[in-house]
């Protein structure tokens, strides 16, 4: 089993370099063969909500008690929002010593798609996370709405007779077998899918556009890399005995799926495939934590946010005291957990941090253009998390 996926990394790999070759000397080909792209996620996504309804419901019948349940819940969430908060002082430490943004030009800048946004409110998130038809949320794909639903149709199922539990528990159970049946056919697509991916961004965004911004792109893609190479195995290390580059090294090919593919719904088949089979992961761990993190986990795009909000704030001429940078990290830890269930939630969340702070929101137009190669590094750092906190969680179930 290890050998297929090195077989596979190796592939992907080769992918990606290949991808980047063909995107830029021959565009016009890239782009018109991105539906092989576009094909391969549809795949993934397509085993996504079946999977998490099952795998969640099966997680919380096989934890057997409301105290479980509530002391995993508990422990998951408060990773997740350390984890955030971690990414979120990485990136304002970095604009602090940096200080990038401060003399370019911002001649002309109009961000029309930010006014199309629905003014925000909490009332219209908290109501967000509630399905009022379970059928039109799994239709839809709308996972907060799903992931609550299954929590609560798992917790009524712990108060039924074991004769009224086994027939849903081997229902479930056997959907949840056969999505990652399923998820295994689809990774020997994946260096195709990563290849086709790769060369059309290569040759939407063009190299011109990467250049002009290298100072903000490197700065973010440094955060991440920061976070994903030295603070999250810090964190697994110090609450676990676990070797975290062993276990980053053995569970690689799902940041680059993540990569590939900017979505963490769309790798999450494949995240709870390797943990399991690679990580050593327990089946019942893996089967709440990672469908919750990929909603709810959101340390790349805290990062990105963060680097974003204070270089708009340089680009604006606007020095933002240490109060407000507390304040800044404050509202995207505390977004991230519940503007992941809305639309276009990145550009939702920047938009009411820039309004908070009083920033220019049309200065947004001037990052946008590399925003699909930072979207890329920042879903593979959430990935990255979500293995580790899932990890941490497992150590403490299997201590248990």
């Amino acid at each position: 089993m290890i050998k297929k996926y090195t077989t596979t990394n190796t592939l992907v790999i080769f992918g990606i370099l290949l991808g980047a070759a063909f995107g830029s000397f021959f565009p016009e080909l890239a782009l018109e063969q991105k539906v092989i792209g576009v094909a391969f996620v549809y795949f993934l996504k397509m085993l996504v909500v079946p999977l998490v309804f099952a795998s969640i419901y099966v997680a919380i019948l096989g934890l057997g008690s409301i105290e479980h349940l509530k002391r995993m819940g508990l422990r998951t969430i408060g990773l997740y929002l350390l984890t955030t908060a971690l990414a979120v002082v990485a990136a304002i430490t970095a604009m602090n010593i940096f200080h990038i943004g401060e003399h370019v030009s911002t001649a002309g800048l109009e961000y029309a798609k930010a006014t199309t946004l629905a003014p925000f409110s909490f009332e219209a998130m908290l109501l967000s996370f509630i399905p009022t038809n379970i059928f039109h949320a799994l239709a839809e794909g709308k996972m907060m709405q799903i992931i609550i639903f299954a929590i609560l149709f798992g917790v009524a199922s712990l108060y039924l007779s074991p004769k009224q539990q086994e027939p849903l528990r081997n229902l479930f159970s056997s959907i949840s077998e056969a999505m990652l049946k399923m998820a295994e056919w689809v990774i020997l697509l994946t260096p195709i899918g990563v290849f086709s991916l790769i060369s059309y961004v290569i040759a939407e965004q063009g190299i011109d556009v990467v250049f002009g911004l290298y100072k903000y792109l490197f700065l973010v893609i440094g955060v991440i890399l920061f976070h994903g190479l030295i603070t999250l195995p810090s964190v697994l290390r110090f609450f676990t005995k676990v070797n975290p580059y062993a276990y980053l090294s053995d569970i690689r090919e799902v940041p680059i799926m993540a990569f590939s593919t900017a979505s963490s719904a769309a790798t999450l088949p494949v995240s709870m495939r390797v943990v399991e089979e690679v990580g050593g992961v327990d089946k019942k761990t893996a089967s709440f934590v990672l469908p919750l993190g990929a909603t709810v986990s959101m340390d790349g795009t805290a990062a990105y946010l963060s680097v974003a909000v204070l270089y708009i704030a340089n680009l604006a001429g606007v020095t933002l005291s240490l109060g407000d940078q507390i304040l800044l990290g404050i509202t995207v830890v505390a977004l991230s957990v519940g503007v992941a269930a809305l639309p276009s939630a990145s550009l939702v969340m920047m938009v009411i941090i820039l309004n908070q702070l009083g920033l220019p929101v049309e200065y947004m137009a001037l990052i946008v253009a590399v925003d699909r190669i930072l979207d890329m590094c920042r879903t593979s750092l959430n990935v990255t998390s979500d293995l580790i906190v899932t990890k941490i969680v497992d150590e403490f179930e299997k201590k248990r």
